[in-house]
């Protein structure tokens, strides 16, 4: 993998790792790929924990269909009404502008990744 693949894979696993709106499941999926590559930086240590982390986000990114309807139902409670209705038009208007997959920073870096390597189509 060349360098700055690399570090496109490595700023978003990071964001990964770190953000609130990460499941455990994925911070320590992208922890354990930089665990991995801090170990054993060679090409085909690097390609492999790589594919398994993509392996492991595929599927995972809320869709644009997904966060509407949470948006229009357990939103309401947990964010309150106005939240929820400022949030579930801003989401309304990405849809018809085409957008697929939830824009909070977590989704962003799993569909990002996930679309670099060919495996979903923002």
């Amino acid at each position: 993998m060349d360098k700055e693949l690399f570090d496109y894979v490595a700023q978003r696993a990071e964001v990964l790792s770190v953000s609130g709106a990460s499941k455990q499941a994925t911070k320590d999926a992208a922890l354990a790929w930089k665990e991995a590559v801090a170990a054993d930086s060679s090409d085909a240590a690097v390609e492999a924990a790589t594919t398994k982390l993509l392996d492991f986000l595929e599927g995972r990114p809320s869709t644009i269909d997904g966060v509407i309807a949470f948006l229009e139902g357990p939103a309401k409670e947990l964010l309150g009404e106005e939240a929820a209705a400022a949030g579930f038009e801003k989401q309304l208007q990405r849809k018809a502008a085409g957008a697929k997959y939830c824009d909070c920073e977590a989704c962003s870096a799993a569909t990002e990744l996930l679309a670099k390597f060919g495996r979903i189509e923002l």
